[in-house]
Parts: C-alpha cells; sequence; structure tokens
C-alpha cells in the first residue's frame, strides 16, 4: 500500500495535468482559475476520500483522482468565496494573497462559480459506473450546498455581531465546515463499495473531525500569526467562534475532548480501513496544541 506522502504526490500531480483551461482572450482568467489551486493546502479532503479506497479497493485509486479533485475544487471555490470583501475580506490564504487583493472581487467571484459547477463535471467524467456517480453527485452537492457548507455559511455571516448558543454554534459550523470532510469519507466509501453501515459510521466520524478542525482554527486566529497560520488571522473579532463562545482555554479544553473521541472512533474501524486513514488523520488530531 502507498503511503500518504505518496499518495498526495499523485494526487498534486493528477491536479497539475488537470488544471481547468478557459480557451478565451480574457487577459488573466485562466491564471486566475488555477493560482488558489497551486497554491498548495493541506489536500485534506481529497486525501480522506483517496485514504478509504486506497485501503479497501486499490485498483480504484486511479479512478478516485477526478472525484478527489472535484472536492478539492469545491473546497477552494468556498475558500475564495469565503474570502471576499462582503465575507470575511481577508488578505492571505494558504500563505498567498488571496484572489480579490491579486486581481479583483469581480474576477475571484467568477473564479469561485468556475471552480463549482467544474466539480461537478469532473464527477461526470470519472471512470466509474453511472449509478456510482450520482451517488457521489447527490453526496457532493447536498452537503456543499443548501443542506451543508452554503447554510453553514449564510448562518455564519447574517449572525455575525449576534451572538450564538453551543448548539447553534455547533450547527453552525458542522454545516459550513465539517459536512464537506464527512462527506469525503462517504464519497470513498461509496466507490469502494463499502456497506451502508459504515459508510454511515465514517460520515458521522467526519462530522466530528471537521467540528475539531474548526474549534482549532478559531484557536489559531487567537494564537498564531498570519505567517505562522498562511491565512489571514485575528480576524474573528465580531464572528461566532469557539473561542469567543468559551475563551481560549475552554475551546481548547473542547478540541482535546474532541481529539479523544475522534482517536477512539478510528481505532475502532476495521484494521485495514483505519490504516488507510490514520497516518493522514492522527498527526491533525491535536494541531491546537
Amino acid at each position: 500500500m502507498q503511503t500518504t506522502h505518496n499518495t498526495l504526490e499523485q494526487f498534486e500531480h493528477y491536479l497539475l495535468e488537470n488544471l481547468p483551461k478557459s480557451d478565451t482572450f480574457h487577459p488573466n482568467f485562466e491564471k486566475a482559475l488555477g493560482e488558489m489551486l497551486t497554491a498548495g493546502g493541506k489536500r485534506f479532503r481529497p486525501l480522506l476520500i483517496l485514504g478509504v479506497v486506497e485501503a479497501i479497493a486499490p485498483l480504484l485509486l486511479k479512478n478516485a483522482l477526478p472525484v478527489a479533485l472535484a472536492v478539492e475544487y469545491l473546497h477552494t471555490y468556498s475558500l475564495i468565496h469565503d474570502d471576499l470583501p462582503s465575507m470575511d475580506n481577508a488578505d492571505l490564504r494558504r500563505g498567498y494573497p488571496t484572489l480579490h487583493k491579486s486581481y479583483d472581487e469581480v474576477t475571484a467571484i467568477l473564479v469561485g462559480d468556475a471552480l463549482n459547477t467544474h466539480a461537478f463535471y469532473l464527477l461526470s467524467q470519472a471512470p466509474l459506473s453511472n449509478d456510482l456517480k450520482i451517488e457521489l453527485i447527490k453526496v457532493l452537492s447536498s452537503d456543499g450546498g443548501i443542506d451543508g457548507m452554503i447554510i453553514g455559511q449564510a448562518i455564519d455571516c447574517y449572525f455575525e455581531n449576534t451572538p450564538l448558543k453551543l448548539d447553534q454554534l455547533e450547527f453552525l459550523h458542522i454545516h459550513k465546515t465539517a459536512k464537506l470532510i464527512a462527506a469525503s469519507l462517504k464519497m470513498g466509501a461509496i466507490i469502494a463499495n463499502l456497506d451502508l453501515k459504515t459508510q454511515e459510521k465514517l460520515y458521522q466520524f467526519g462530522i466530528d473531525m471537521g467540528l475539531l478542525f474548526q474549534i482549532q482554527d478559531d484557536i489559531i486566529d487567537e494564537t498564531q500569526s498570519e505567517e505562522e497560520a498562511g491565512k489571514t488571522t485575528s480576524n474573528d473579532e465580531g464572528k461566532n467562534s469557539f473561542v469567543n463562545l468559551l475563551g481560549l482555554e475552554g475551546a481548547i479544553k473542547s478540541a482535546d475532548t474532541l481529539a479523544l473521541k475522534c482517536k477512539q472512533t478510528l481505532q475502532s474501524f476495521d484494521t485495514t480501513l483505519q490504516s488507510g486513514l490514520e497516518e493522514l488523520i492522527v498527526k491533525y488530531l491535536y494541531r491546537h496544541n
């Protein structure tokens, strides 16, 4: 079995070979279209898909690459839009200037729109059965759309400067952040033809991991510089964040508790599946410390 590092290299190579093209005389749209994709990032969501497939059905790893790329496109579009002046108004992402800073706001909006729609084109072209592709499209469009990331983002923006209760804050971030991570695990399970019970267990594990990621991000925003984090920090003053609600110590305690739960769930999976995910996930469990 390949290591996570080798799988990441394979994914990065596939991404570079399949950068979106724009056959136009626009002077910089095609450059902008690929800029945030090639800026790096953890590639956490695509590697979750590939980790499940590699563990259970390694012969399908190559077939899963377009699916992993589709999720990375959708995630990258969400970051570009999240950074816009009308949203978080951030200057830095993945260690580089945000697209509306490098170009302009219209270009950033349209690049985000292009990546969003092209994600589903990539799914439609994956070398998998049509039945599988329909299931994958259903999962990604639901958890990346109005039942997931979009409603989370809408709540986040609408209730800025209006404190939420803990259960409301968790609802916000489960939808805005966690559901796309959960979807990635489930999509890998669908490709690998895992049973529905295991698919659901992976999905719930992804919800916990996603919520942990958000709490950690809130802690990082409070404790790290922009250079350390690779993105705009100290930007959550009016936001509904776990640090603002629970305090820094409370947020760290909450992250520790959730990290332990995630570790225990990971260890409860079939050993083959556990080994396929462990190398990727364990290093993120305590990144807030």
